[in-house]
């Protein structure tokens, strides 16, 4: 990676590690020749940051007590009981408390309103207990302008919210108060210097068709996540979200923990005990939009279109069917920035993955728009200089109170500078997700003979990635595995996996290429693709079918929405194999590192032979793409001279292959120049196989 955005603080209020180096935010043109240009751009995002971190120092006391905005807003208890209550609502003109603590009175607990449009009702202890019971249901009433009816709404900072389908889908807010608060017992683990990450959904994570829970996935999936040797898990849909088939995307409560598959101190324990096995754990957060619900969301909250969300068009997004934050606006600020340290305080995640980001870097948000790569898409008209900057200011945050903090960008646009160092004018963020790699993929499963794959083309798109921004690669993630499209596995086997994926069953053509290319391409993504690696759950064993949630289109069944978890146990099964040759993958990772070691130089893309041979972390990688041709003999440069010893072989019948390439053999260096490399070495390479190679001294 690049040594000047290491080196430099990720803090728009620090100068660039190299003082030769403008502190203006056009410190990035050091990186990037082609942003020359649009340095007005840089610098005028940058000052805006800094202006802002500025404003939040003098009227909040600095962007520390600034994100604390839970301490303030929603519901606070004091030590010796007392509940204060704040909610920020300008047009209500009038606010009430209302709950089974009162019996819904609508007029016996009025709210007062300050300057700002801040309504606040503090209410004394009974008996020493405070007068509102835990778990019990609460809710504001406002009187509103041009409304004859109450608004009444979910406190927008609640903690908990429930859903009884019976009754209703609107969602219940719960005063959450427990008697006994949860304890850590694990310290977060140190930054993984390499980011393997387990993508996962706790509802979807049982082979029964159900709603799984925090405490299922703590028993059952995490020691799986650990066997297979990732070291970070990306939770999705933990923020409360009304739809379930939305995939945890349509938020309504933001500082709720879904209820749907437990309770707070649960998902507690599932994060604690990830710390305790060694294992980060991101939110996949979701600060592009929100839920258009009225009754609970943040909609239409005190009865104005324009609280959090831009008015009118530019607060709503055509495609999701939802509002679009106004990132320009100090409350909003602080609701989102107080979000992220809530998670962070609160259940002790160690960071997030940005959902939709692109919608937030531009205001046509990516509808219909094909990015080229051209730099005057990333700092035109089109750009939302707001959003850019509030991801600067999240960042900023982030990484100054939490410096073991991940970040993670999901932005199909490219925007350059995503992944540098604040100090250099970038935005901050430690990773962006490598989003053409998958597509790729796809396309060409659908599209080409495998005999049609082009050798230079895979290299390339593994490896096109902005200089000195680490990326995350994937083979397939959720987006994948979608209704209306399949698994890599699936694509590969098709029907052939309901009858010939069983060991005493015929190894059929069909299922031994499929196999043979899902292990390829998952390595080959893992060695080239970036500085980090992403598995959606399942995936990892070649997960049959697709991913559906109940709903009225497929009569609310649950067949689709679980991971089938039973068939890598089954010994009888091939999924064994798959699952086994990816805990190897990742454990190989873990001892060599490649994942944060310098991008891999490639010796050979042979189109004829279908190879592709390079170096990376001292490994020796050999990938045979040809559906039908072996190679004896095949030579292959190699820098550092040696013996050399195989490390993983994907032909292995531990994992599913064929055995024709034996771990046991040592290959010796030859001193003449191959491939402009200093020595060869000369290996049998059987079709659809790939071999790494380590000096032998490191095995």
């Amino acid at each position: 990676m690049d040594k000047l955005n290491q080196s430099s603080d990720n803090s728009v209020q620090s100068a660039p590690s190299d003082n030769k180096v403008a502190n203006d935010g056009t410190g990035v043109v050091q990186l990037d020749g082609y942003l020359e240009p649009f340095k007005p751009q840089l610098r005028s995002r940058f000052s805006k940051a800094q202006k802002w971190i500025n404003d939040i120092d003098k009227s909040e006391g600095g962007l520390e007590k600034f994100s604390r905005g839970y301490e303030r807003y929603g519901f606070n208890i004091a030590s010796d009981g007392t509940i204060t209550y704040r909610e920020w609502a300008p047009n209500a003109m009038r606010a009430y408390l209302i709950g089974d603590f009162n019996g819904w009175n609508r007029d016996s607990h009025e709210m007062k309103k300050d300057d700002f449009g801040v309504w606040e009702i503090v209410l004394p202890p009974h008996n020493g207990q405070p007068a509102i019971a835990h778990d019990s249901k609460v809710k504001i009433s406002m009187v509103v302008p041009n409304d004859g009816q109450r608004a009444e709404r979910i406190p927008v900072w609640i903690k908990r919210v429930t859903q009884d389908l019976n009754v209703s889908p609107i969602y219940d807010a719960r005063f959450w108060n427990p008697p006994q608060k949860y304890n850590f017992k694990n310290p977060r683990p140190p930054k993984p210097a390499s980011a393997r990450i387990y993508e996962a959904h706790v509802g979807i994570s049982s082979p029964d068709p159900k709603v799984a829970t925090y405490s299922e996935f703590t028993k059952n999936v995490l020691p799986r996540i650990k066997h297979l040797g990732y070291n970070t898990i990306q939770l999705m849909a933990i923020m409360e979200h009304a739809y379930y088939a939305s995939f945890g995307y349509q938020i309504n409560s933001f500082f709720a923990a879904s209820s749907r598959y437990g309770f707070p101190d649960e998902l507690k324990e599932l994060i604690d005990t990830a710390h305790g096995l060694g294992i980060t754990v991101l939110l996949d957060v979701v600060h592009s939009h929100a839920s258009k619900n009225v009754h609970d969301g943040l909609n239409y909250f005190d009865n104005s279109d324009h609280l959090y969300f831009h008015e009118g068009a530019r607060g709503r997004h055509e495609l999701w069917d939802s509002r679009l934050f106004n990132y320009g606006n100090h409350e909003v600020l602080r609701f989102l920035l107080s979000n992220l340290r809530f998670w962070m305080e609160e259940y002790n995640f160690d960071g997030f993955r940005f959902d939709g980001v692109t919608s937030m870097l531009y205001t046509h948000h990516g509808i219909g728009t094909g990015f080229s790569g051209g730099y005057h898409e990333y700092y035109g008209p089109d750009v939302d200089e707001d959003g850019v900057v509030y991801l600067m200011i999240a960042n900023e945050m982030l990484h100054n109170l939490y410096p073991s903090c991940i970040t993670i960008a999901e932005d199909v646009s490219g925007m350059p500078a995503l992944c540098v160092a604040l100090s250099l004018g970038g935005i901050g963020f430690d990773y962006r997700l490598a989003m053409a790699i998958p597509d790729l993929y796809i396309k060409w499963l659908k599209e080409k003979q495998d005999i049609d794959w082009d050798m230079g083309a895979l290299c390339h798109t593994l490896t096109n990635r902005r200089h000195g921004e680490k990326t995350i690669a994937y083979a397939e993630s959720h987006d994948q595995a979608l209704v209306g499209d399949k698994t890599l596995l699936f694509w590969l086997c098709d029907a052939q996996m309901y009858t010939n994926m069983s060991t005493l069953s015929e190894f059929t053509p069909v299922i031994e290429r499929g196999m043979a290319l899902h292990k390829m391409i998952r390595l080959i993504t893992h060695a080239l693709g970036g500085e980090g690696y992403l598995n959606f759950e399942g995936n990892e064993f070649g997960h049959p079918e697709w991913l559906d949630f109940p709903r009225e289109g497929n009569g609310n069944s649950f067949h689709y929405a679980r991971r089938q978890f039973n068939l890598p146990d089954d010994s009888v099964l091939r999924y064994k194999f798959l699952n086994e040759f990816d805990s190897r993958m990742q454990w190989t990772e873990e001892k060599y590192g490649w994942l944060h070691s310098p991008q891999a130089y490639i010796s050979l893309k042979n189109e004829s032979d279908k190879v592709i041979v390079f170096e990376r972390a001292g490994l020796l990688w050999i990938f045979n793409f040809h559906p039908s041709s072996s190679f004896t003999d095949y030579r292959v440069g190699v820098e550092q001279a040696g013996t050399y010893r195989i490390v993983l072989n994907s032909d292995d019948p531990e994992f599913g292959g064929l055995g024709r390439v034996k771990n046991d053999g040592r290959f010796f260096t030859t001193d003449f120049k191959w491939n402009e490399r200093q020595n060869f070495v000369q290996v049998y390479i059987p079709t659809r196989t790939a071999i790494v190679l380590a000096l032998e001294q490191t095995v």
